[in-house]
């Protein structure tokens, strides 16, 4: 945390500071290969994503659709700075204070989202589908003492904030409900004392709609993300403010290509980065709309894309296979962008859909340490099972055991540089796993052909060598799922 980022209080948390790898453990932060990435030194995301918005004259337009309600920009501005005021006057929260946000996928979620940004703060976003034991884990390990929680599903986070996996109290840790609409105030809300006070939604309701924004630096620690995981060992990846900009300015711009005039949607929540950028900053980005799914199971997100015509699509290659038979039902036409990422697109299902839908899903490899997709491609640059060539801004590149690049052709270790890179919370074996010599090792096997596309083989660790042979486990499963009779396949090698 700058020890310039600061509230009128003067206070400032410096937690995220001293658990960051030391400079020399870190990748090469590049920000040189495309000149939208050449942010100043002083940057508030929000104010670059959410309040530009209103000051380009966007105040009116849609931001969400949710259930039957809509946000405009307006709204969500207005709700954020509310909330930034309650932050900062009834919570006591300073710059660098980490703030747990649990809720499925809403607009009350996100404008949390962005009233932690404005003041400066720090957010860890959590899956709904987590419980006390993970949660306590990530309260822990980031030493949070206030959490943003939807009334539904409030129990397992009051039980987090209340003790460490130790048993101890957490001292002054607070907890705030609310609901996740616009209309709709939640209950009560708790201490973790076991005390009562307002909800959000209440103590927001005569706050000012107006806030000044945290004058945060660039490289200001504003969102810790864990990796998947509920063994208690889930990794937490640190980003600053200059790399939310950087994936808003680099996929979405040269890959994707949104407009004004696009409406997102997708199922995953927002604690996955994958999410983060693609359901919620990319389109706020171009001034664009998101439709916002609680609960977007496969029968359910292509039951909201025929009734609110969406026309850019999130998800997992899993949930489009699950989508295909389901596709005769309902009207998706609306849909002129889908995005595959989070596990490796089987030819077979880029396949199956295109021919379901004419639709070319676009494939992307990200990672939660790298905040979002690094390789990809679009349009008539697609070449079907390649995940694509490398997103301006960013540089791979395909090496052996040694770090020394390998043949064109040939299977190795794929290693990324870019504007984003993995910096572990307090983890420094793991950090010196993750990057090496300046690069950073997302632990997958690749093959990159001479036009530049590279192929992906397996995880690094599920290569199956056989007779001296390299055997990649997808590319097994793909002649699988070309079976009519299979529906999903899993190919693991044993001695």
């Amino acid at each position: 945390m700058s020890n310039t980022a600061q509230h009128v209080t003067g206070h400032i948390d410096t937690f995220c500071e001293s658990m960051l790898p030391p400079r020399e453990l870190w990748p090469v932060l590049d920000f040189s290969q495309i000149p939208e990435l050449n942010y100043p030194n002083r940057l508030n995301c929000a104010s670059e994503l959410l309040d530009a918005a209103i000051s380009r004259g966007d105040g009116n337009r849609t931001v969400f659709i949710y259930e039957d309600e809509k946000w405009t920009y307006n709204d969500l501005f207005e709700r954020a700075n509310q909330i930034a005021h309650v932050l900062v006057d009834d919570l006591g929260v300073v710059p660098g204070n980490r703030v747990l946000l649990r809720a499925p996928n809403n607009p009350m979620l996100a404008a949390c989202w962005f009233a932690v940004m404005k003041v400066g703060a720090v957010a860890v976003c959590t899956m709904p589908l987590l419980r006390q034991r993970e949660l306590t884990y990530a309260a822990d390990r980031a030493e949070i003492k206030v959490a943003l929680c939807d009334s539904r599903i409030i129990d397992d986070c009051i039980a987090a904030m209340l003790r460490t996996a130790e048993g101890k109290v957490r001292e002054q840790s607070r907890v705030l409900r609310f609901h996740g609409g616009i209309n709709k105030a939640g209950s009560s809300s708790h201490n973790t004392d076991g005390g009562q006070q307002d909800s959000l939604e209440e103590l927001m309701r005569d706050k000012p709609r107006t806030f000044t924004n945290c004058d945060t630096a660039a490289e200001d620690i504003c969102l810790i993300a864990f990796t998947s995981g509920t063994t208690g060992k889930a990794k937490g990846t640190m980003h600053a403010h200059r790399d939310v900009m950087a994936i808003t300015d680099c996929f979405p711009k040269y890959v994707l290509k949104p407009t004004k005039e696009d409406v997102f949607c997708g199922s995953p929540p927002f604690a996955f980065t994958y999410a983060l950028g693609g359901i919620l900053l990319f389109p706020i980005r171009v001034g664009a709309s998101t439709l916002l799914i609680e609960q977007p199971s496969p029968p359910n997100l292509i039951a909201a894309i025929h009734k609110y015509r969406p026309t850019v699509c999130f998800t997992a290659p899993t949930a489009y296979r699950a989508m295909l038979p389901l596709i005769k039902d309902f009207d998706i036409s609306s849909l002129r962008r889908c995005v595959s990422a989070g596990e490796t697109l089987p030819l077979a299902t880029y396949q199956a859909w295109k021919d379901a839908t004419g639709i070319k899903i676009i494939d992307g490899i990200g990672a939660t340490e790298m905040l979002h997709i690094f390789i990809s491609a679009s349009d008539d640059d697609i070449r079907p099972g390649a995940t694509g060539k490398v997103v301006p801004g960013y540089k791979a590149k395909v090496i052996d055991k040694d770090g020394n690049d390998v043949p064109v052709g040939e299977i190795g270790r794929l290693a990324v540089q870019g504007p984003t890179g993995c910096r572990y919370m307090d983890d420094i074996d793991r950090q010196k796993k993750y990057v090496r010599n300046g690069w950073n090792m997302t632990g997958d096997s690749y093959r990159m052909d001479a036009e530049g596309y590279f192929w992906y083989q397996a995880r690094t660790d599920d290569m199956i060598i056989s007779s001296g042979h390299n055997i990649s486990g997808p590319e097994v499963e793909n002649v699988l799922l070309d079976h009519p009779a299979v529906q999903e396949c899993a190919v693991i090698g044993t001695p």
